[in-house]
């Protein structure tokens, strides 16, 4: 799946569940919440949790929690790019230039 066909199944799949139509502000709440979960599947990978009210995982158990905690981190930026009509392909190029300006004159 290239990057335009996921723009358009996150926003045909969040309109069909209702998703898009959640304000804004609570859609930052979600990514708030999951980028925390993602802290915490990489905590997992790293160091593990040592709690005894959760069981020990394998190393891939936690990766893919963690490739599914990255999903979800995607999915809401990508329903907020969505909402103001912003192509996900300009975002990684205007990301990229920015970076490539900044630090990559310094490297040379």
């Amino acid at each position: 799946m290239n990057i335009e066909q996921w723009q358009k199944w996150v926003k045909d799949y969040y309109n069909h569940r209702g998703w898009s139509n959640l304000n804004v502000f609570i859609r930052i709440g979600f990514l708030a919440e999951e980028t925390g979960e993602v802290a915490r599947a990489i905590r997992s990978l790293e160091i593990g949790r040592d709690r005894p009210d959760e069981a020990n995982n394998t190393f891939e158990e936690n990766k893919q929690e963690l490739i599914e905690e990255l999903g979800d981190v995607l999915g809401n930026v990508t329903v907020i790019a969505n909402k103001y009509n912003i192509s996900l392909e300009e975002v990684f190029q205007v990301h990229k230039e920015k970076l490539s300006n900044r630090y990559l004159d310094d490297e040379e």
